[in-house]
This record gives C-alpha cells, structure tokens and sequence, in this order.
C-alpha cells in the first residue's frame, strides 16, 4: 500500500460513523494524516487537494431505498429472531475489506448490508426442517455493482448455514473467472489456484483473507479462476470435497450442459438417497443456494410452453438444456433457495409462473421476491448518458446525457453493416484513430491528477467475429505503435505535428466536456491541467498501453488483479464483451454493432458504472442509430422500473407483476424479445393504460378514410355536451359509436400498440365484464391553431405535431412517439377529482425521492386509477398536414382505459417475421 492510499485508509477510519461530511472537517482529518505520515516511514508528497476530493466525493453518494414484490406464502420469518445467534465472521471480514481495502465509505457498506439482510430474510432459515424451495430476483442498473452484492449474500449465507453455495456466472470463462476472483478476494481469502494445485497455501491469502479477524475462517472451493477452474469431478473428489459438512462449500460454474450435468450427478451420487415417493434420488438436509448471475441470460426456457385444448400447461415439458438442468439441481434437493441477478429483467418477467413438472421441478419464475436496487447518485446509467425525453404520460422527468458521445459515420467503407466473417478491413475510420488519441488523453490526465497506478481501459467493438477482431486489434496495435513512436521522436522536419493534433483534439474537445461535468453531482470537484502538463505526460501514457484481443478465454480478465501499478489496455472484442466483463477504469468505447435487442444492448454498455474523479475523461463514439435505440430502451426500461414501484405501493406479488407486465400493451414489446423467434402466443389487456397513434402513413387516401371514419363518428352522436379549452366534448357515448369509429379506423400497419383489431377485442370483452359501457368523446381543437379545419360541421384549430422520419419515407412518425398532450387526459373528470389527482401526482413524486414540482401534469396512470371501469375515453386530435406536404388533416386518437379487476387478456399471435423486423436480429 503507497503513502496515498495509507493516507486515504487512516483518514477514513477517523471519519467513521460520519455520513455527510463538510469540507472544513474532511481537510482537517487529511491534514492530520498527512502529519502522520513521516512517522510511518512514508517520505512521498501528498496532494492534500486531491485526498479533499475523493473523501468529499465519498462521503456524499446518497443511495435511495430498495423496493420490493413479496410473496410470503408458505414462508417462516426467521433472521430477526436468529441474528443475535448468528456469528457473521464472513460478513464482517468482508465488510471490513470493503471499507479498509476497497475504500467504500461506511454508509455505502451499511446500505449494503441492508440489501443483504433484505435478500437473505426472504430466504428460509438453513436450520427450518422438512422440505423448502425459495425463487426470487435481484433486479439492478448494469454495471452497478451486483457482484459486492451477492458477494456479501454469499457471505451472510454461509455464516447463517447454507452448506453448498453454486455461483452461475455467465457463458464464457472469462466472466467464470472474472467471478471466481472476486468471490476468492471477498469471501474464500484466498487464491482457490493455489489451493486447486494442492499447493501451500500459507502465503495464498488475498482480499479479505488478508484482514486479521483473530480466527482462522475456511471455505471450500470446488473451482478455480484458473482457465480450466470450472467444475470437474475428477478434481473435486481429489479435493476430498464433500457437502455438508461443518464448512461452505462454493462452486462457481459456467452456464454450459457439460458442467452442470457433471456437477448434478455429483452431488447427488454423493450425497442423494432414495425418495420412496418419486423413486428419485434426493438430497437431504443439505440446503443449497444457487446465484444465478446474469439470470436472463440462458437460464430462461425460450422454447414453446405446451397446452392443452382447454389452454391448462401440460406436464410434458421439454426446457431448454440448461434451464432444465438449473430446474433439475434445484428440484433435487429438499431444501433449496434460488437467486436471480440480472440488470434486464425482461425476459424473467415472461416466465410462465405455473410451469413445473415431475422431472424438472418448478420453472424459473421469481415467484417468491423480486427486489429493485437503487442506483447510487455517482451511478452513471442510461439515462445519466443518453438523456431521457420528458414522458409526461409515465411522469418520467427530462434528463440530459452527458456531453461525452461522440459521433461516427465513417464506418461503413471498413466495417459494412452486414459484413462476413472473411471481410478483410483494409484501414481504420479516422472516428477510431481519434478515438485512441483521446484514450491516450485520457491516460495522461488521469496521471496528472494522481491516478497513474489506477486500471486505463478503451473498448474497441465493431465486429461480432474473432478473425475480423484480430485483423481491427492489429491494424490498433499498428497505429499505437506509430503515435507510441512519434511522441518520443517527433516527425522528421515537424517535430511538434504529432502535438499539433492531440492539442487540436484537447482544445476542441477535451476543455469544454471537462468543464461542462465538473462541478456537478456526477463529478463535484476536479482540476483541468493546462496544456503543456498534459503534453509533458503523453508519451509516458501512450507507453503503458497495450492492445488485446477478447475472445472469451479467462485470461480476458486482462491481468487487472496482478498488475497492481495500474494496467492500460485496448480491449478489441466482439459478442463475448456483451455480457458480464468488468473492463476495469473504462474510460474510451468505440462501439459500432446495431443490435435491437433490449437486452443485448443494455449489456453490451459497458461504459455505464462507476467513474470516480475521471468522468470527464470518458467518451463513446458510437453511430447516431444506437444512440437512437440507447434512447428509447432508456424510456422502456425506466417505465418497467416505475411499473415495479407503483406495484410494490400496492403490494403487489411478482406473480401479479408479471402478470401485469405480461398483458400490458407497451410492457409485452419490451419484455418479448427473448420468446418471439419461434412465435408464441401472447396474452393483451390495455387496462389501466393508454393506446395512442403516434405512426401515420403519408397515403392521402388513407387519411382521407380515416377523417371520413371521424366526421361519421362526430355526426352519429350529435351536439357536443360542453366544450373546455376549445375541446369539444360529448359525455355518455354508447359503445357502439366508438366500436363503429375503430372499426373504420384504419392504423398504420406498424403502429402495434394502436392496432384497432385488437382494441376491439378489448372493448368488446370488456362490454362482456359490464364495463366499458359509457364513453367520453373529446375531439382536440388548438385555440391558437395556424391553420383550422371544418370537421362535420365544427371549427376546428389544427394541431402540430412534427414529422420525425426521414423526408424519403411513407410513414408520419411523431417526435418522441408522442400523441397524447397529458392534461387532455383529465377531460373527463370533474374539477375536485382533478385536484385529487395532482395532489397524489406530488405526493408520489416526493414518496419517489423526486423533487417538489408545481407542474399542473397529472400522473396517468393516478388518472386512469380514479376513471370507473365503466367509463372509458376516447381523444380525437386533428393534425396539421403541413408537416409531411399534404392538404388533408390526419386524424390520430388515443384511448385511455381505466383500471379494471375483471380486465379480460385478449390472445393473439407473435411469430418470426414480427420478431425479425422489430429487432432486426441475424
């Protein structure tokens, strides 16, 4: 440990016990450490400003409150009553790891041993007799630090008494071994290779092994982070390991058929014994906890879910390989917990909650919890990245991304989209040799402001295949080289022109980001180096670099562990950087591939996490689609995160939520990606939701059809009852008119979430239940309107709304995929309910941690709450043709649908071609 971080490690043990710190009090305690210091044999200078900051910024990351779905049923509270009994010599040495080690501040360490307490209570006691089985999911942001989560449960779990403790960590044996190591330093303390080589192990201690706790605390490992360390049984039965016995036993396995099989027949061979009623072998008395990493990712059964003629799951299932292998290690045990942890939860939310069979045992189903972390505020996600647009109908507030994207559009002659696996590039875009200029900009800042011994990582991902990636990670090694080169020895006759540009790129670029982030939450207080320290250090940091290939093998763990002064390397990589890989100190990511999967996606950002004192370093040139499709999965995704918490305010069940999610209109297009290849057929309730147009076509005749259907509509149900703001509206509308209007209606073949065939179903299910049955009808006139229209007779102002797609394109998209202007909404209730509505609209603004808001816009969903199940709303807005050059007015509507308890799912299909042109998938 060096003179700064001594530094850093005393000061924090002085301001222990302390949350939020004034300045004055933290450069007190610095200044008395760096006092200190001679008499510990350090000479070093310390940056007293420096050591200032990162404390302060430490000191002041405010973490919100977990929320969570429970289903107690047939569970037997116990942690309260047996924690004063329970010695945590696991937990404590980690938690003393994390603060003294790792330098986490004492209330983020005291929030995470909230969380885990909070997850392992909804676990059953290891020591409740007879036959138990938990599920449950941890639902966190990418990159947000679940592995010290479930570190730390796998360290509550083993001082509370679970015997056998199986990790699965991903598909990949980088990510295998990534997990392995972190797991050895957090809760084993030591190198599981040197143990696996039956090698001396007195001088094998890491991590926490290395914190004196005053006794001597053992747990097996089955595995190694070593690139054969994945489960085998030759190994384990050398090791003599054998389950339950008085200590833990860890296995930390890929997410491959092999290794699970040979890790379920072990087990059970070893331990099992014969159950008289099944015949099946059972392990007794062992409880067993499985942590499923990454748990949307091949744990869940994408294959077809068989019914009966009646619709009733039949018994003969057949899952895919390894969730029924994950099903089967669970179904034979007696005593058994499993945990989810996944940043996407989409496709977990899609498991059908009632599937279980003899052979398998219960499906994966989060049946028992789900429990949604907070991100912390120096969390840096989507939505701190990308922005988010203002969604007024999901009272989603505006956020701007961060000024650090850059954009590329000069790929496509070196990387075509679409290209082969024989596609030879022949040069680099200019976009990427800008891009390891900046990283080697990065690196010298960070050495300048006393981070030269921290981990430097630039992510170059522009091909999903390994021969083109070794051609990219040479043709990056070659301009390293030559820019390497250069800095020392200049260019011939212009000794300063390889200054020249990296000056150009750090005054133009470099400057204004620096000074737009410092300063704010993300980024408190950071010094900008003038030029000519930042030219000083170039070459010293372009020095240090080196270029790797990623190709899935447990050395792409990139050495970070062993090298300790700091490693700085160009990761080229393709799909396996998608899920799971820490690439530690991420700073540059030049990311090219276009997938539409939700989920892909969001794992594929490994820029978002933790940037601490360098954000303003860190860039991501990527290509204006992506940053398109990053934009909209923010939305889907916080919408389904505003989803959780409005249920967990109901105290709702995740079988419940699920069920939500799964019938909702806008939920199911989220959470469907994983299960649409082969078709399925799916289940859609709009209740307690909105269905709005928001794409049009530029068809005339199709325009003029659907101003036709409105002019029939208006004409059939007579004199408007009352007009408000210019709206005309009509109260008590019979079904049958909005049925007829919908039935002439024809939507844009793409706009899904309109499809009038399927509101129709809808309603008329709904007129079934006796609801539905009285309609508001409000046709939406702008009173300062450019241009109006005559529509069956009444003035009309017509609105504006802008033309989003491309000027060569059929199709009228709105900005945003917005109709709705929210306060229409309110149309149809009287005046004291609207005051209720904004009154509740606050309240749960201020319950959500967001702050006070005098905003007039009302929560819709409170909206559609306190609208009767009887009565539904039909908006009808008039849009100015002049956005796409036409004469005829085209007529969007939306639907607003109030809550219902007898709310009917209306069945319909999805299949390949869906799939295919929503996500564009190879």
């Amino acid at each position: 440990m060096n003179a700064y971080e001594t530094a850093r490690q005393i000061a924090q043990t002085l301001l222990k016990g302390e949350r939020s710190i004034p300045r004055e009090i933290i450069r007190q305690k610095v200044r008395q450490v760096i006092g200190l210091l001679p008499g510990l044999g350090f000479s070093e200078a310390i940056d007293e400003d420096a050591l200032t900051r990162d404390l302060e910024e430490l000191y002041n990351i405010w973490i919100g409150q977990p929320t969570f779905l429970d289903d107690e049923q047939g569970h037997e509270p116990w942690l309260p009553q047996s924690r004063a009994d329970i010695d945590w010599d696991f937990w404590n040495r980690y938690r003393r790891y994390l603060e003294e080690e790792k330098g986490w501040s004492p209330f983020t360490v005291d929030h995470l041993e909230q969380l885990t307490d909070s997850i392992l209570e909804r676990l059953e006691s290891p020591k409740r007799r007879g036959a138990w089985d938990r599920r449950g999911m941890v639902v966190g942001q990418v990159q947000s630090g679940k592995t010290s989560n479930y570190t730390g449960l796998v360290c509550k779990a083993a001082d509370a008494g679970y015997r056998l403790i199986i990790v699965l960590a991903g598909l990949h044996s980088n990510l295998r071994s990534q997990t392995q190591l972190r797991l050895d330093e957090g809760f084993l303390g030591r190198d599981s290779q040197l143990q696996r080589r039956a090698e001396d192990t007195a001088g094998a201690a890491i991590g926490a092994g290395k914190i004196p706790v005053g006794k001597f605390l053992l747990a097996h490992s089955g595995t190694s982070s070593a690139e054969n360390g994945d489960f085998s049984t030759k190994v384990a039965n050398q090791l003599g390991l054998v389950p339950g016995g008085n200590d833990p036993i860890l296995m930390v396995v890929k997410k491959n058929k092999t290794v699970l099989n040979n890790l379920l027949r072990w087990v059970v061979s070893l331990r099992g014994s014969q159950d008289e009623q099944s015949g099946k072998k059972i392990v007794r008395d062992i409880p067993l906890l499985v942590i499923d990493d990454e748990a949307d990712n091949a744990s869940v059964n994408t294959g077809q879910i068989p019914l009966d003629e009646n619709g009733r799951l039949l018994d003969d299932q057949d899952p895919t390989a390894i969730n029924g292998l994950i099903r089967k290690l669970l179904h034979s045990f007696e005593k058994s917990a499993y945990v989810g942890y996944t940043a996407t939860p989409f496709a977990n939310i899609f498991i059908h909650p009632e599937v279980r069979t003899s052979q398998y045992g219960d499906d994966l189903f989060p049946r028992h919890f789900i429990i949604n972390l907070p991100a912390p505020s120096n969390y840096v996600g989507p939505v701190q990245v990308f922005g988010l647009d203002p969604d007024l109908t999901t009272d989603l507030d505006k956020a701007d991304g961060l000024d650090i994207i850059r954009t590329v559009n000069d790929y496509q002659n070196c990387f075509p989209t679409g290209h082969k696996k024989d596609w030879v590039p022949s040069y680099l875009p200019a976009t990427l040799k800008e891009a390891i200029r900046a990283f080697i900009l990065t690196c010298a800042v960070r050495i300048w402001r006393g981070q030269g011994s921290a981990h430097n990582s630039m992510l170059v991902h522009v091909t999903r295949f390994t021969d083109v990636q070794e051609r990219v990670a040479q043709m990056v090694l070659d301009e390293l080289t030559a820019l390497q080169r250069r800095l020392r020895y200049g260019d011939g006759n212009a000794p300063h022109q390889v200054l020249n540009e990296f000056r150009k790129l750090w005054e133009k670029d470099y400057v204004p980001t620096s000074e737009s982030i410092i300063g704010t939450s993300l980024l408190p207080d950071a010094s900008i180096p003038g030029w000519e320290d930042v030219a000083d250090l170039l070459y010293q940091a372009a020095a240090r670099i080196q270029v790797k290939q990623i190709n899935g093998t447990a050395r792409d763990i990139l050495e970070y562990w062993e090298n300790k002064s700091g490693l700085n390397v160009i990761a080229v990589g393709g799909d396996k950087l998608s899920r799971g890989l820490t690439l530690e100190g991420l700073s540059v990511s030049y990311y090219l591939r276009a997938s539409k999967m939700y989920d892909t996606l969001m794992q594929m950002g490994r820029w978002f996490g933790y940037r601490p004192g360098y954000l303003d370093l860190c860039r991501l040139y990527t290509t204006n689609e992506l940053v398109k499709w990053y934009r909209y999965i923010t939305i889907a995704s916080e919408e389904l995160r505003q989803e959780f918490d409005y249920m967990a305010k109901m105290s709702s069940t995740p079988e419940e939520f699920g069920l939500k999610v799964r019938t909702h209109p806008s939920g199911l297009i989220i959470t469907g990606v994983n299960k649409m290849r082969s078709g399925v057929t799916m289940q859609l309730s709009f209740a307690g939701s909105i269905s709005e147009t928001y794409l049009f076509s530029k068809d005339d005749r199709i325009n003029q059809k659907n101003l036709h259907a409105t002019e029939e509509l208006i004409s059939n149900v007579g004199v408007h009852s009352r007009t408000e703001r210019d709206n005309y509206i009509w109260e008590n509308v019979a079904p049958d008119s909005v049925v007829s209007f919908l039935s002439a209606y024809q939507t844009h073949p793409n706009a899904r979430l309109a499809n009038t065939e399927r509101l129709l179903d809808y309603i008329k299910a709904q007129l079934r239940q006796n609801e539905l049955t009285s309609w508001t009808i409000a046709l939406i006139s702008n009173a300062r309107a450019e241009h109006h229209e005559t529509i069956a007779g009444l003035d009309v102002g017509l609105t504006k709304r802008q033309d989003a797609a491309p000027d060569s394109s059929t199709e009228y998209r709105l900005v945003k995929s917005r109709l709705l202007s929210p306060l229409d909404e309110m149309l149809d209730l009287s005046v004291a309910t609207r005051r209720e509505v904004l009154e509740l609209t606050r309240e749960r603004r201020r319950e959500d941690g967001k702050p006070d808001s005098n905003s007039n816009t009302p929560d819709g969903k409170i909206v559609r709450e306190k609208r009767p199940a009887t009565r539904g709303l039909l908006l009808l807005y008039p849009l100015d043709p002049e956005a796409i050059g036409s004469q005829t007015p085209v007529v969007g509507f939306v639907i607003s649908f109030p809550g219902s308890r007898n709310a009917v799912s209306v069945e319909y299909k999805v299949n390949p071609i869906y799939f295919d042109q929503e996500f564009d998938e190879p």
